[in-house]
């Protein structure tokens, strides 16, 4: 029975996740610069060096990429093919972290299925999980090394160590050095969490740890070695130092305060920290449990180096989420409840919903989103049956039902709304397209590749950042077409179509409509 409905809750998560595939667009920029990134490795055949718009893309590491255009191999090129990765991974996540729970309490047989509610049912981890991004790929390879680690401490053999170094390295080609902020704590603190019956001298330990990095080590050097030899100087130096060391100096974007997590615990925990029945359990438990101690250095370590580091976003602590979910495991083993108080933003926001579509509250500029408004009022209706059900069937199953059902709900409406279609880049990509052979250019803010893959261009977009760089383009480009917003920088004459993208308007000017001479232009 517990394995039963350990495999119904990854089947619903991943049928969650996928159903946000089907109904949603890719998420400019973020998805949108990644498949384009893949497609270009794609057409170039260079897995070694990612490009984004045809120029180094040195930000992240190759793997997520591989596995689009692994997938692609069978599929052909394929939006939605290349989309399922990211679920793939988190439900894989998912199991493996009830996979983990198992062998931290092998006495406990129903600990493995609570671990995989409670994972499921982190709204923060639903989320992420349907997104082609690298956090999910993470914490699948973070969940990895600590099944590994603990399998090492307790029979000593080497083997197990090669493969925790084998998980880090696989996490190195993931998302980058940054994998050893979520899991080198948890390896180097073995004395405080593995108990008396898995002592392990500390020389002895620093070999093994030093046999583990190794190991990662050589499996990412299989790729940086050829990588920095095909790159060259400026990739090596940026791959190296810019995307690793740099960045824990100093941010070179995202910057925010020390408080920054702290302050968005709620959110990061939700639903989980608004269970009394939890805090209380945690209260009455005994913290020297291996289980309990290695979670507890996994996920607080993380959250004070990310704390300490400038540069934050809020999916940087999507590695924690797996040993949130061990901890609310090991809490709710003998508790029961009903999710009354994470059910209360969800009634809220139904009611709100239901008032909005009625027109009782104002929506301003949402309004051209949650077109027809009646998805709106339905999507209200959903929510409260979720709640509804929810609340009926309470534990961690009816927190999970919540959960799901809101990420679930949320995606519908975005799919039955205009919001789909505001978020679309293949609207603007179809417009562009055409034009490839005859120069296409975007002009008053920064451009992320958002439009390369939909349109499957096969060259780069320029990028004129000055009216003088614009008029050499344009002189150089005469029947060339450019992608802009009229409310901001936009060139200086009148576009041929406007098109509301991210609920902005955007424009494409044609050059052959262009005065002579260029005209300064418009702010």
């Amino acid at each position: 029975m517990p394995q039963a409905v350990s495999r119904a809750a990854v089947a619903a998560f991943l049928g969650v996740a996928v159903a946000g595939v089907l109904l949603r667009p890719t998420l400019p920029v973020d998805e949108t610069r990644y498949l384009s990134v893949a497609w270009e490795m794609w057409l170039s055949g260079d897995y070694l060096v990612p490009t984004k718009n045809f120029a180094l893309y040195t930000d992240k590491p190759p793997l997520l990429f591989w596995l689009i255009n692994l997938v692609w191999s069978f599929t052909g090129v394929s939006e939605i093919a290349a989309r399922l990765v990211g679920p793939v991974a988190a439900a894989l996540a998912v199991w493996l972290t009830g996979r983990l729970a198992g062998r931290l309490w092998p006495a406990d047989p129903r600990i493995g299925m609570r671990a995989t509610l409670a994972l499921a049912g982190l709204l923060l981890f639903a989320v992420s999980g349907g997104l082609t991004m690298f956090d999910a790929l993470l914490a699948l390879t973070v969940v990895a090394v600590m099944v590994a680690l603990v399998a090492a401490v307790r029979t000593g053999r080497l083997l197990w160590w090669i493969a925790v170094g084998a998980a880090i390295g696989t996490g190195v080609l993931a998302k980058g050095p940054v994998v050893l902020i979520h899991t080198l704590p948890a390896m180097l603190a073995v004395p405080l969490w593995a108990g008396p019956s898995a002592r392990v001298a500390p020389l002895a330990l620093a070999g093994r740890i030093a046999i583990a990095l190794g190991a990662a080590i050589l499996l990412v050097a299989i790729w940086l070695v050829p990588a920095i030899v095909t790159g060259g100087p400026e990739y090596r130096d940026a791959i190296l130092w810019t995307q690793s060391a740099g960045r824990m100096t100093q941010s070179f974007a995202h910057a925010r305060p020390w408080w920054f997590f702290p302050a968005l615990l709620p959110l990061l925990l939700f639903p989980w920290i608004f269970v009394p029945a939890i805090w209380r359990a945690g209260l009455r438990a005994s913290w020297s449990e291996p289980g309990l101690r290695l979670s507890a250095i996994w996920g607080l370590s993380a959250l004070v180096i990310f704390s300490l580091i400038s540069g934050k976003q809020l999916h940087y602590l999507i590695p924690e989420m797996p040993a949130v979910a061990i901890v609310v495991a090991r809490l709710t083993r003998d508790v029961t409840f009903r999710p009354f108080l994470p059910a209360l933003p969800l009634v809220l926001a139904a009611v709100a919903a239901v008032a909005a579509s009625a027109g009782l509250i104002p929506m301003g500029d949402v309004a051209r989103l949650l077109d027809p408004v009646t998805a709106l009022l339905a999507w209200g209706f959903l929510l409260l049956a979720i709640v509804w059900i929810a609340l009926q069937t309470g534990g961690l199953g009816g927190t999970a039902i919540l959960t799901l059902g809101t990420v679930l709900s949320l995606n519908l409406l975005v799919g039955l709304t205009d919001t789909s279609k505001s978020y679309d880049t293949q609207r603007i990509a179809d417009l562009l397209a055409p034009y490839q052979a005859d120069g296409i250019a975007t002009y008053g803010q920064t451009y992320h590749a958002e439009f390369n893959f939909a349109g499957r261009f096969t060259a780069p977009v320029a990028t004129p950042a000055t009216p003088k760089e614009l008029g050499q383009w344009v002189a150089a480009n005469p029947n060339g077409v450019i992608v802009s917003r009229p409310d901001r920088t936009a060139p200086p004459w009148q576009p041929r179509e406007t098109v509301l993208f991210r609920n902005a308007p955007y424009a494409v000017w044609h050059v052959q409509d262009a005065p002579t001479p260029l005209p300064e232009p418009t702010s």
